[in-house]
């Protein structure tokens, strides 16, 4: 593994390959969640050109003023459409806010789709007239990267390889454009954004502009996870490896401040929370109970769980 912290696995090798590379694919992309949570994918297929327009509107965004941004913070909507503001949302065993403000774009149905009512519409900003679009156009992308590893997890697990496709399709997806602005002062604590594990069945990260994450590693050791070019990080959330009773790996991950002469540099980082539909059932798959792993968790749907979960955090009251 040389010096890289997360093996790499190369999506097109499962998606255009020969029975070889799929059967090659799904193995590293299995033995990377089951043993660290936490794999870099190349020729992942999601055009460079949108994702550093994303960027580059959400730089636009993050520059407008607070009072003009505060527009966007829609009251109930337990911050899953628009904006949050910074001291919003901690850890769920932190106290301290984390030092970040962010936008969430979420998914959007037709006016008579039976999931209407669970989906409000994407907020989108007067003067930031393309950010959302161009959002929403890295959100399909993502629905379909994520859709493609979710196959091959599929696989790995013995299930049909279109196990999870109907449970994400119009699923409760979050994609976040997270803001931390640059240090001005000694800061209360050393993170940008407490450890913490990630609620949803996988989460797609497009490089952050500044480095700082950390995944907690077997050892308890803290390793720097520092994507090559054009290279997405993927994890597994806590809600598949319920779903696996724990076989693969949700694991603590944070954002750490940089070092003092980068103070001055915000850092912008763009993941996407890919979840299922509500009803999607998480009781744990019979396979993945064992003798050596005895049942660890009660039958939970997702929408369950993330409710659970967003009180927790801070983000719904």
């Amino acid at each position: 593994m040389g010096k890289r912290a997360i093996p790499v696995v190369d999506l097109s090798k499962f998606v255009n390959g020969n029975e070889a590379d799929r059967a090659a694919f799904i193995e590293e992309l299995g033995k990377a969640f089951h043993e660290i949570g936490f794999v870099g994918v190349v020729n992942h297929g999601i055009p460079k050109s949108l994702i550093d327009q994303f960027y580059t509107r959400a730089k636009g965004f993050f520059g407008l003023d607070v009072a003009t941004k505060r527009k966007y913070e829609i009251a109930g909507m337990a911050g899953q459409r628009g904006y949050t503001s910074f001291g919003k949302e901690h850890a769920k065993q932190s106290e301290v806010a984390d030092l970040k403000e962010f936008y969430q774009i979420g998914q959007e149905v037709a006016d008579d789709h039976p999931l209407k009512a669970a989906y409000p519409d994407n907020v989108h900003v007067t003067e930031a007239p393309d950010f959302v679009q161009t959002g929403e156009e890295l959100y399909r992308q993502f629905e379909e990267k994520g859709g493609a590893l979710l196959r091959a997890i599929a696989i790995h697990l013995e299930l049909s390889e279109h196990y999870f496709d109907r449970e994400i399709e119009k699923g409760n997806s979050i994609l976040r454009a997270i803001h931390y602005p640059p240090i001005t002062r000694e800061p209360e604590s050393a993170i940008r954004a407490e450890q913490h594990e990630d609620i949803n069945l996988i989460t797609l990260l497009v490089g952050a502009s500044a480095g700082g994450l950390q995944l907690l590693d077997k050892n308890n050791e803290w390793i720097d996870i520092m994507p090559e070019e054009d290279e997405i990080v993927i994890n597994v959330g806590d809600m598949l490896q319920r779903l696996t009773n724990d076989y693969l790996k949700s694991t603590t991950h944070r954002v750490v401040n940089p070092p003092r002469e980068e103070w001055h540099l915000p850092r912008l980082s763009i993941p996407f929370f890919l979840h299922p539909k509500s009803g999607m059932d998480l009781t744990c798959l019979d396979k993945c109970v064992t003798e050596d792993n005895p049942l660890h968790y009660e039958p939970i749907t997702a929408g369950e769980y993330l409710d659970e979960r967003l009180r927790e955090i801070g983000l719904k009251k």
